[in-house]
C-alpha cells in the first residue's frame, strides 16, 4: 500500500506559493503561532487510470485560424424615397337634418270618417285599408243560426228571419247527447269489451247498436270485433263485403302497414261502422284465444280510436283475460227474466272477486226488455239492483228490426230505440280517460 505525506506549510518539503502581501504598515504585528506537522495517510489504487487516445486534450495553439474570417467588413446602407403619386382626400360631409316630406292634403289621407259607408276615395286606397273592422257586418255577425223545431223555424220564416226563439227542447237535448257522444280523445285507443254469462240476451246486438250509434256521430274511427272463441254472428248484423276474419288479421299482422291494407278484411255501414268478422271456418281445429286476440287489437289500436269487442258466451275462457286487461269501460248485458238478471250480476261479482273491481264501478249495465217474460218481471227492481254496484243503467226496448237477427239499419230503428242506443253510447264515453298518454 502507498502511503502519502502531507504536512503544513512551515515543512520544509512544502512547495513554494505566491503569497501577496500587505503593507507592514496596514497588518497589525502580533507573536508568531507555534506550527504541528500533521501526517494523513490514504491509500491510492495500483492501477493509474489513463486517458485514451481520442479523449486527449488538442491545445489551442495547434487549431490554426484564418484571419480573415475575424474581419469584419462594414455594414453598408442603402436610402430609398417613397413619393406618393396621387393623395385621396375624403370629402366631409354636412350635417344635415333629414328632409320631412310635407303632409298630404287634405283629399289625400287614407282616412274614412268623413266618408260614408261604400263612398269612393278621391286617391287609391292601399291593402291595409281594407281591415276586418271595416269589410265584417257586425249585425250579421251576432245573428244567432236559424233554430231547429216546426214551430220554431215557421215562426223564424214568418219574421223574415227577425225573431228567433232558439231550437225546441228535443233538439237541445239531441245536440247536447251527440256533444257527449263526440267528445274528442286524446292518446291511445279506448277499448270497450261488451260481455254477459249467459247467451241469448242479445249481447251481439248492443255492441251492434253500441257500435252504430258511436260511428254516426263521431269524427273518428269506431270498429266493432267479434272476439267469441266459437263462431261469432256479429257481422250479420252489418251489410258483408269481405270474407275477412279475425284468423286472416292474425296471419297478416306483420305485413299490414296502411290502413288501406288493413280495409280490405272488414266490412262497414251506413254510420261508418267497422266489423271484424271472427273464424267462422267449421275445418278449424283450434279456437281464437288470448294471443289471437291481442294481435287483432295490436292491428287496430293503430287506426281506430274506439274498439269495441264483441266478447264470447261466458268469462272464463282465455280470450276474457286478454279482453279485461285492455278495457277501459265494460258493457254488461242483461235480459228481462230472473234468471238473466241474475247472472249478469253474477258477472259484476266475478269482475271483483278477479281484480276488476274499478271496471264494476264504471260498467253500464244494458237491460234488453226484449226477451221472453219481460212482460212479467218488474224491470224498474231490476234497475234498482244495478244501481247500487255499477255507474249507470239503460234500458233498451223491444223493437221488430232486432227481433229478426239479421242486418241491422240503424236509421229505420224505432225513435226509441234509437235514443236508447245514443244514450249508452254518449254513458260509454262519458266513463271513457279524455286523456292518456301513449
Amino acid at each position: 500500500m502507498a502511503t502519502r505525506k502531507t504536512s503544513t506549510p512551515n515543512d520544509e518539503t512544502a512547495k513554494p506559493s505566491t503569497k501577496v502581501s500587505a503593507p507592514e504598515s496596514a497588518i497589525p504585528q502580533s507573536e508568531p503561532t507555534p506550527t504541528e506537522n500533521v501526517t494523513f495517510t490514504v491509500a491510492l489504487p495500483v492501477d493509474v487510470h489513463t486517458a485514451p487516445d481520442h479523449e486527449v486534450a488538442v491545445a489551442i495553439t495547434d487549431v490554426a485560424i484564418n484571419p480573415e474570417f475575424l474581419d469584419h467588413p462594414e455594414t453598408s446602407t442603402q436610402s430609398i424615397a417613397i413619393v406618393a403619386e396621387q393623395v385621396l382626400t375624403i370629402p366631409e360631409v354636412p350635417n344635415t337634418d333629414p328632409v320631412i316630406p310635407p303632409l298630404p292634403e287634405s283629399d289625400q289621407v287614407y282616412s274614412r270618417r268623413s266618408r260614408a259607408p261604400g263612398e269612393v276615395s278621391a286617391v287609391p286606397e292601399p291593402a291595409g285599408m281594407l281591415t276586418a273592422e271595416r269589410l265584417i257586418d257586425q249585425r250579421k255577425k251576432k245573428r244567432r243560426p236559424a233554430p231547429e223545431g216546426f214551430l220554431q223555424e215557421l215562426l223564424y220564416k214568418a219574421t223574415f228571419h227577425v225573431v228567433n226563439v232558439g231550437d225546441s227542447y228535443r233538439v237541445r237535448e239531441r245536440k247536447a247527447l251527440d256533444a257527449r257522444i263526440g267528445k274528442p280523445f286524446e292518446g291511445s285507443t279506448r277499448f270497450v269489451p261488451v260481455l254477459t254469462r249467459k247467451g241469448g240476451v242479445g249481447k251481439t246486438t248492443i255492441s251492434t247498436l253500441l257500435g252504430m250509434a258511436l260511428a254516426d256521430v263521431r269524427e273518428d274511427r269506431v270498429i266493432a270485433i267479434d272476439a267469441n272463441p266459437d263462431r261469432g254472428t256479429l257481422v250479420e248484423r252489418v251489410e258483408r263485403q269481405t270474407r275477412g276474419t279475425v284468423r286472416d288479421v292474425v296471419g297478416r299482422a306483420s305485413s299490414i302497414q296502411t290502413f288501406s291494407e288493413f280495409q280490405t278484411l272488414i266490412s262497414r255501414d251506413e254510420t261508418r261502422l267497422h266489423v271484424l268478422a271472427s273464424d267462422s271456418e267449421p275445418t278449424v281445429m283450434e279456437a281464437f284465444d288470448e294471443y289471437d286476440y291481442n294481435a287483432v287489437a295490436n292491428v287496430a289500436e293503430r287506426f281506430y280510436s274506439l274498439v269495441i269487442t264483441d266478447c264470447g258466451t261466458g268469462i272464463v275462457h282465455s280470450v276474457m283475460r286478454a279482453t279485461l286487461q285492455r278495457a277501459d269501460s265494460v258493457v254488461i248485458v242483461s235480459g228481462g227474466s230472473v234468471d238473466e238478471a241474475k247472472l249478469a250480476s253474477e258477472t259484476l261479482t266475478w269482475l271483483e272477486t278477479n281484480g276488476y273491481a274499478d271496471l264494476v264501478k264504471n260498467a253500464v249495465v244494458a237491460l234488453n226488455t226484449a226477451t221472453h217474460g219481460t212482460n212479467l218481471v218488474k224491470l224498474e227492481e231490476i234497475e234498482a239492483h244495478f244501481k247500487s254496484r255499477v255507474r249507470e243503467i239503460v234500458r233498451v226496448p223491444y223493437d221488430a228490426a232486432l227481433a229478426t237477427g239479421s242486418i241491422i239499419r240503424f236509421n229505420e230503428l224505432q225513435p226509441l230505440t234509437r235514443n236508447a242506443a245514443r244514450e249508452l253510447a254518449a254513458l260509454v264515453v262519458d266513463g271513457l280517460p279524455e286523456r292518456r298518454s301513449v
